[in-house]
This record gives structure tokens, C-alpha cells and sequence, in this order.
């Protein structure tokens, strides 16, 4: 197909599919599962057929290890799994999400990704104040999705609908209240915004929109963070902030002074820690958040106890928790919701793939993380003994890196739909292109 070569198409497909990835109930929500579904599989079809076009640009040796063993250790769980046919389909699901990272990977260079996200990005946050305003505006009252989830029924919920279900709460102008926008959920709307912050100042900073346009994202951006609220995105910033100011001060030392700023860090890190361990009760009080992190605590508890039954390869491979199969029918729920995943990424990967699964699991990001930090503080290579001034854009995987890491710890979204393509896509791109191509100097 001669589409697949046009630049346009390819920046078409990467828009349909990062907006499938991060607003998948979006299209739930609107359209159904059966409309998703189409959608996604339209995405699928598109990523493999980008993957074969571009085979000679790929080959497997040139794919991160850690990547293909956590595929391959998905797909042997079915041979072990408690529910092998829970397992097949949530490994397809998975399979199916890596292969639309892949596909994006390699048919698009940094810059193109970089805009087909600016691009995502502020159509999901303008869609999203836009059905906030109509529902607060015109509506005036909560509203549930126009197609309920799977195991939902309308007609025998409660007389108090729990709050969980409902598409938008109607508490944009509630003070202290909580927007959700058309993805339905304030903290997933909250990372989505965190993301944005990071695309569009990278945006701004590198010039690659008009100053307009980059400020006025930027501030729409902060603007989405504070209206939802997440304390997860409030811990976020200041580690990104850390982060950031770290590698700003790397780039402008000389290498052999960067142990010192390294023994900085370990030590403003312990001392973290150290407070952390100290007054717990009062950080999650600053940062809006009760002692049991809004029921997470016994999720977790629920979890550890399950995977310490099978604590060596795990229950199965299923990535989201699949609600008509034993242990997962009546694990835990939030307000006679029940849930899909641990919210901790790391205590979901040991519940279904053992401790095999953790160590291979963080490799995988442990090894994406390390070659986006060397990405970051590396030096563009112009040609022979020709080296290049640091670049702004050269920033977005470990920003995107530390932002999905941080969010693991509360979330299990690193596993499934954006979480999984962003680091597909960061895993493969830093493994193919080691250090920054030449660009404009940003310090």
C-alpha cells in the first residue's frame, strides 16, 4: 500500500492511536466496547502492516531483550495460568499493544512523535473542558456513560449510583471538586495533563509551535492538573522537577564533576526517604490523600496475599483484572465497584507472572530508563569526532519515563493501553538511536 509510505498517513495513524492509548473510554464511553473494539483492531491491522513495510528498518537483534522476554513470558504463562483462557486473551490485548508501539517506533523519527502527541494532547484536554463546561453548564447533574461497562447494569444500580460509575460528576465549578473530562476519570485525566505538561513545554522550549500557541498549552496544561486534583500527579511534578533540574545541571558540568552531582542527589534522595518514613500521615494530609490511600492500602494487602500463593511465576497473564473468573470476581471492590488492576504496576506484574516476571519486567524498564537518562545528558553526534549542543527534545523520554514510573506506584496504567505504548515506544526508539540527532541548542 503506497499510503503506508505517506508521511501524512503515518502521522494520521500515530494521532488515531496514542488517542485510542490514553482516551480508550472515550470511545467506550460514546461509542461502546463494540465501537472501541473496531477501532482498536483498525489500529492493530495498520501497526503490523507498518511493522512488515518497514522490515528492513528492524530486525530482532535490534529490538530490546527485556521487551521480547516479557512478551514471550506473557505468552508461556498460558501453559501455567490458573485461568489459561483469561490468559490468552490478555496476552493478545497485550501483544496487540506492544505491536501499536512498535509500529509508531519505527515508521516515525522523534520530532513526529513528539508532534503527533502535542496533537493528542490538546484535543483530548480540549474535548475534555469543552464536556465539562456543557455538563456544568447545560446538564447541571452527573452523567454516566451513554454505554455502560461489561457486568454493568443500569436498570440495578443503587439508588446512590456509586460515584466511580459516572462518566463527569458535575463538580467543575464544585469547589475543591474534581473533573474527569471525556476520559472519565480525574486521575487518568490528571496523567494525561502531567504528559501534556511535558510535551508542550518541550514544544515551546524547542520552538516547534509559535510561542502563542506554546504558552497558552502550557498553561492549559497546568490549568487540567490543578481542576483534577490527583495527589499521584502532585508527587510527580516535584520528582520531575528534581529530575529535570538534575540533568540541566549535568549538561552544563564537565563529565568527571558528575559524581558530584550524583552524591547530591543520593543525598537529597535518602533524605527523602528518611521524612517520607518519618510523617507519613502528614505528607498524605498535605497532599490531599487519607492514611489508606484512598482504599489502596487494602487492595495492596488483597494482592500480596494472593501472589504469595503462587509467588514464583505468578496466577497468569491477564494485564487488566478479567471480573468473570476466579480470583478475580469478588478481589476487591471500591464502593460496590469492583476493580481491574492492584493499582501498583509492579504488585499486579507479581500477582501474574511470579517474581520471573518482576525481574524480567524491571529490566525492561530499568534498561529503558538508563538509556533515556544517556539520551538526555548526551550530546548529539554531528559526524566524525563532531559533537553537537544538548536538545530540548531529547528531554521527552526521560520526562515521559519518570512520569510513567512515578504513576506505577499508585496505578497499574504502565502494563496496559498508554502506559505499555509509551514504553514500547521509548524502550525501541533508545535502544535504536543511542544518543540525540542534531537539533536546535536548548542550554
Amino acid at each position: 500500500m503506497k499510503a503506508l509510505d505517506d508521511r501524512r498517513f503515518r502521522m494520521g495513524f500515530a494521532v488515531v492511536a496514542l488517542f485510542t492509548a490514553l482516551a480508550g473510554d472515550a470511545w467506550r464511553y460514546s461509542l461502546s466496547w463494540y465501537g472501541f473494539g473496531a477501532i482498536a483492531a483498525v489500529v492493530v491491522a495498520i501497526s503490523i502492516a507498518l511493522i512488515v513495510r518497514e522490515r528492513g528498518r528492524w530486525y530482532v537483534g535490534s529490538l530490546p531483550f527485556p521487551l521480547l522476554a516479557f512478551a514471550a513470558l506473557a505468552v508461556l504463562s498460558i501453559t501455567w495460568s490458573f485461568y489459561p483462557a483469561a490468559t490468552a486473551i490478555g496476552t493478545a490485548t497485550t501483544l496487540a499493544t506492544i505491536a501499536t508501539g512498535f509500529a509508531i517506533a519505527i515508521a516515525l523519527s522523534w520530532d513526529e512523535i513528539l508532534a503527533a502527541l502535542g496533537r493528542v494532547l490538546r484535543i483530548i484536554l480540549g474535548l475534555s473542558i469543552v464536556f465539562e463546561v456543557i455538563v456544568s453548564l447545560f446538564v447541571r447533574a452527573p452523567i454516566l456513560p451513554w454505554w455502560p461497562s461489561p457486568g454493568v447494569d443500569y436498570d440495578s444500580l443503587p439508588a446512590k449510583i456509586p460515584k466511580l460509575l459516572y462518566w463527569s460528576r458535575n463538580e467543575l465549578f464544585e469547589p475543591g471538586g474534581k473533573i474527569q473530562g471525556i476520559v472519565g476519570n480525574s486521575s487518568l485525566l490528571g496523567f494525561v495533563a502531567l504528559l501534556a505538561l511535558i510535551v508542550f513545554g518541550i514544544q515551546l522550549f524547542s520552538k516547534t509551535v509559535t510561542r502563542a500557541t506554546g504558552i497558552a498549552s502550557v498553561v492549559v496544561a497546568a490549568g487540567v492538573i490543578y481542576l483534577t486534583r490527583s495527589a499521584t500527579i502532585t508527587i510527580a511534578l516535584v520528582v520531575l522537577a528534581a529530575v529535570l533540574a538534575t540533568i540541566l545541571l549535568m549538561r552544563r558540568v564537565r563529565r568527571r564533576n558528575r559524581g558530584y552531582i550524583w552524591a547530591g542527589v543520593l543525598a537529597l534522595a535518602a533524605a527523602g526517604v528518611a521524612v517520607v518514613i518519618a510523617v507519613p500521615t502528614q505528607l498524605l494530609a498535605l497532599v490531599g490523600k487519607s492514611p489508606d490511600l484512598t482504599n489502596r492500602t487494602g487492595i495492596w494487602e488483597k494482592v500480596i496475599a494472593l501472589a504469595e500463593q503462587r509467588p514464583a511465576f505468578g496466577w497468569g497473564w491477564v494485564s487488566y483484572w478479567v471480573p468473570w473468573v476466579e480470583p478475580f470476581t469478588d478481589l476487591d471492590s471500591n464502593s460496590g465497584v469492583r476493580q481491574l488492576h492492584a493499582h501498583n504496576a509492579w504488585l499486579d506484574v507479581w500477582l501474574q507472572l511470579g517474581i520471573l516476571g518482576l525481574i524480567v519486567f524491571g529490566a525492561l524498564v530499568l534498561s529503558t530508563t538508563v538509556r533515556a537518562w544517556i539520551f538526555a545528558t548526551s550530546k548529539p553526534v554531528r559526524g566524525y569526532a563532531q559533537v553537537g549542543a544538548h536538545t530540548v527534545q531529547s528531554l521527552l523520554p526521560i520526562l515521559v519515563m519518570v512520569a510513567l514510573l512515578v504513576q506505577s506506584v499508585a496505578e497499574s496504567r504502565l502494563l496496559v493501553e498508554y502506559g505499555l505504548v509509551l514504553l514500547t515506544i521509548i524502550a525501541i526508539r533508545t535502544k535504536r538511536e543511542p544518543s540525540p540527532s542534531p537539533e536546535p541548542s536548548f542550554v
